[in-house]
């Protein structure tokens, strides 16, 4: 089983990360952290390192109990939400866990809703943690 963990760093990501430990244990599956980066030109070289760093530091209870971990730093012009379905089905990934958290109807219409994207869009069961 491959299960798919779209981390962002806000303070549910870190909730998300632990459920996808305790599903990786309870399915002896491979866990994928991703942090989806939209190209732009206001993104620097530290945001992309810090984010590089930070996951580095996500792997460490995987692999105390001996779970295969990778993580991935995505910067593309696609959308986080593009960005996470469309590893999902390059990756054949069995399942996606991504947090969310409450946005106003004026704030989904600016920013749009990277998990309602995820949600509608993934090839495989996405489990939303909030």
């Amino acid at each position: 089983m491959k299960i798919l963990v779209g981390y962002d760093g806000s303070k549910v990501a870190d909730d998300v990360i632990k459920l996808a430990h305790k599903h990786a244990k309870a399915f002896k599956a491979d866990v994928y952290i991703v942090t989806s980066l939209e190209q732009d030109p206001a993104l620097k070289k530290e945001d992309i390192d810090k984010a590089e760093s930070k996951l580095e530091k996500l792997q460490t209870p995987f692999k105390v109990d001996d779970i295969r971990c990778e993580t991935q730093t995505s910067v593309s012009y696609q959308s986080p939400g593009e960005d996470l379905v469309n590893y999902a089905r390059d990756n054949n990934i069995d399942e996606i866990i991504i947090g969310i958290r409450r946005r106003s109807k004026v704030g989904k219409l600016v920013f749009g809703s990277t998990a309602q994207y995820v949600i509608l869009e993934a090839p495989c069961p996405v489990l939303a943690v909030k």
